[in-house]
């Protein structure tokens, strides 16, 4: 019997190195087009197929990608006439590795269960420089029996796997995950600003917590943007960190959950994407925190 046959919807970012690990590891691939036609292009050179569409693309596949922004994208290919549901194909294994809502997630699976697919969360940790080598995170929520299934394909683009339980627990822990993290880039940005307002330079700043015991890999790309202007360390856009927390607090909403510190982390990404700065990194949080203080950027932004 011949490996299953992988579909790729998202070859942006984080899926074109995921994908690019798929079709060099021997497994059939099949992608659909992209806005950027370059990762399409370069992926068709290694032997991938195109489709045209969503439906297309599962009648052709025996499991189906998805690394797209969020649910809203997720839910657009499931459904409609041109939509992976509408291609028929039973026992079809859809992957989400978006970050996405857990409510929508389970909603999801069970649409698809349905029409006799599977639908599974497996959101990714890490940037698209692991993406490119295959050694993202990968947290799953799936059945026991779905997890042996997909796993092999999982291999190889996650270094790291951790089957967490059902669906929605992957989703669920990814955006607990980015709620710790988006928490220290808010947390940090607020700090750093004080501490500037109170005299002390970024310099001053960084050689204390830069060598103390709260530096961390997450601190060191985050800084780099603050100390050397590198825009391209921490690849993260404040929209997206917006949405994730708005998922978060959707959750956290849904199961009667308190989450006070987590409501003013959002608020700190709603409030510079209100300013019209969706698209910046994650790290020019600390200069827009900065000017909301009365300082300049260390950098333009």
């Amino acid at each position: 019997m011949g490996k299953p046959v992988i579909g790729f919807i998202g070859v942006g970012l984080m899926g074109a190195g995921m994908a690019k690990n798929i079709v060099t590891k021997g497994f059939p691939l099949v992608i659909m087009g992209h806005k950027n036609r370059e990762p399409v292009e370069r992926l068709k050179a290694l032997g991938a197929s195109e489709a045209n569409n969503a439906r297309e693309l599962g009648s052709q596949c025996d499991i189906v990608h998805l690394c797209v922004t969020g649910s809203p994208q997720v839910e657009a290919l499931m459904n409609g006439p041109e939509g992976l549901l509408a291609s028929g194909k039973k026992g079809l294994t859809i992957i989400d590795c978006s970050t996405s809502n857990p409510v929508s997630t389970k909603q999801m699976a069970a649409l698809a269960e349905r029409h006799g697919m599977h639908f599974i969360d497996a959101p990714l940790g890490r940037t698209p420089v692991e993406a490119e080598a295959g050694t993202l995170d990968c947290m799953v929520g799936a059945s026991d029996e779905i997890f042996a299934k997909v796993k092999p394909v999982l291999e190889c683009w996650s270094g790291n796997i951790v089957h967490l339980g059902p669906v929605g627990l992957g989703h669920t822990m990814k955006l607990i995950n980015n709620f710790i993290a988006m928490g220290y880039a808010a947390l940090f940005s607020e700090a750093l600003s004080i501490a500037r307002k109170a005299g002390l330079s970024q310099d001053q700043f960084h050689a204390v917590i830069g060598s103390g015991r709260m530096r961390s890999p997450f601190y060191d790309t985050f800084m780099k943007w603050t100390m050397n202007g590198d825009e391209n360390a921490h690849k993260f856009t404040i929209t997206n960190a917006h949405k994730d927390m708005r998922y978060l607090s959707s959750l956290a909403n849904d199961i009667g959950a308190l989450h006070p510190i987590q409501a003013m982390v959002k608020n700190s990404f709603a409030g510079m994407e209100a300013q019209g700065y969706a698209q910046k990194y994650v790290p020019m949080l600390a200069d827009f925190v900065a000017t909301q203080n009365g300082l300049p950027p260390s950098h333009p932004f």
